[in-house]
């Protein structure tokens, strides 16, 4: 009895995994497109289709060149057959041609309840305007299709719609110290309510020439370099907006004079409404508008009185060291990294001051650079790696040979970041070791043996004249014979 039991339950979970992976093959995504030749009175159409799932959201259909995109449109079915439900949505996508010709749509994906689909492009041939069916019996007749979606006899008209837009360029900070960063951000910001249909256009050469207005000449940038624009929700005095960042960057200023941001201007596509809306007809006309940003300045303030204030790293920063050995033989070496770390200009900060003495030999350092742009703030680290050998036995406080002075624009405060490190040197003194390391043997020795009798340097001048002597005859040895030859 229990076995049929275990049989019963085994055949039913069977049953109802086997009911479920039917459900997820049945599953399926799939992208069609229209027909690749048309008149320039017909359209073009995409069209996304969901089988057995709901279509919960999709992304932008693609641009085609040639083209203005109509408006999208969907539909849905359900089926019934032998028992099994079977469902399907679409959202269709039309495209009307502005001239003749032939155009190409690349291959493209789009994305379609959080995934990725990918679809091959094709090849639309635009040729002369089609002839329309009509009543035969009445060529003047109506058009059934105008009359049912009411656009019977009557041109497009197209309205513009007032945009809840704007471009503004952004500083977080109005006041810095020298050397302090603020970041700079140029963004197009859409309300949540706006109606007007807006798009990018030649954003890429357009952000060339805002550059050159915009970037200060005395200052270092660091580029947050946005590479993909999309929309962030943000709020702007209560109300709701999309913020699309263009720009980003931060920037310290190298000398006291005030940053000035001018006035720049961006130029948006903005498509213009049908009045009179039909399912066949053109939903949107393209235009343009302007917008311009409000001009901003940044005021620059000098650092305390400092006898090392034209020299010190400005930043929120703290130290983190390390080293290889705390106990250790003299003449062995150890290796002490001293890391900066924190929010500034990481490429600005210079190596620290080392202190030298004759116990310990310190080579120069190797550097190490990490810059992080994130958040809109530039975080990061340099770490310098020395090279010890201590040649005296004893306790070395690193603090003593290693130190760096830094200015804290948070707190306006200068401070100093020094070594919590402590070495335990072992072993006889080599303070000595160098000299004996080049001792020449018996120099001393033979230095006392040798004769201390002062001689005239002239009794060398008749050995000197003998040579010049037998040089110059051996030379005019050599032309009489060459010349004989």
């Amino acid at each position: 009895m229990r076995m049929k039991v275990y049989r019963f339950y085994a055949i039913f979970l069977t049953l109802i995994a086997l009911s479920v992976l039917q459900q997820v093959q049945a599953q399926s995504v799939s992208v069609e497109l229209g027909e690749g030749q048309i008149g320039i009175n017909e359209q073009f159409t995409i069209t996304v289709k969901v089988e057995n799932e709901r279509l919960q959201r999709y992304g932008d259909f693609p641009q085609i060149p040639g083209f203005e995109q109509a408006g999208t449109s969907s539909s849905s079915s359900t089926n019934i057959i032998n028992g099994k439900v079977s469902s399907s949505q679409s959202v269709i996508q039309t495209y009307i041609p502005t001239r003749e010709g032939t155009f190409r749509l690349p291959d493209f994906q789009i994305e379609v309840n959080g995934k990725a689909v990918r679809a091959t492009g094709t090849t639309i041939t635009v040729g002369p305007a089609q002839q329309q069916s009509r009543n035969n019996n009445n060529p003047f007749g109506s058009d059934p299709f105008e009359d049912f979606f009411g656009n019977k006899g009557q041109s497009d008209e197209f309205v513009d719609v007032d945009d809840e837009a704007f471009v503004a360029l952004s500083n977080s900070k109005d006041t810095v110290y020298l050397g302090e960063g603020f970041t700079t951000t140029l963004a197009f910001y859409v309300a949540e309510k706006n109606q007007a249909p807006l798009q990018f256009y030649d954003l890429g050469k357009q952000l060339t020439d805002i550059l050159k207005e915009i970037k200060p000449s005395a200052a270092w940038e660091e580029n947050f370099n946005i590479e993909n624009i999309n929309g962030a929700p943000v709020k702007i005095n209560g109300e709701n907006f999309t913020q699309y960042k263009i720009y980003q960057a931060t920037f310290y200023p190298f000398n006291l004079d005030k940053i000035k941001f001018p006035s720049v201007s961006l130029k948006m596509i903005k498509y213009k409404v049908a009045k009179n809306s039909s399912f066949f007809g053109r939903r949107k006309q393209e235009s343009f508008k302007t917008f311009y940003s409000q001009p901003k300045e940044v005021v620059i303030k000098p650092l305390p009185p400092h006898p090392l204030k034209d020299e010190v790293p400005v930043g929120n920063y703290k130290l983190e060291e390390n080293v290889s050995a705390k106990t250790l033989e003299t003449g062995n070496s150890f290796n002490y990294t001293f890391k900066v770390t924190g929010e500034g200009n990481i490429s600005a900060i210079d190596k620290p001051t080392v202190r030298q003495a004759e116990s310990l030999e310190v080579y120069a350092p190797n550097v190490e650079q990490n810059i992080s742009r994130r958040n809109n703030t530039v975080q990061g680290s340099k770490a310098f790696s020395y090279y010890v050998v201590p040649s005296e036995p004893g306790d070395y406080k690193l603090s003593d040979y290693f130190s760096m002075v830094i200015f804290n624009p948070t707190t306006e405060q200068y401070d100093t970041l020094t070594s919590d490190v402590e070495v335990h040197v072992e072993g006889k003194s080599l303070k000595n070791a160098s000299i004996s390391s080049q001792d020449v043997g018996n120099f001393y020795e033979e230095l006392t043996n040798t004769d201390n009798q002062l001689r005239s340097r002239s009794q060398s001048g008749w050995l000197q004249l003998t040579a010049n002597i037998l040089i110059l005859v051996m030379l005019l040895i050599t032309i009489v014979l060459v010349f004989r030859k």
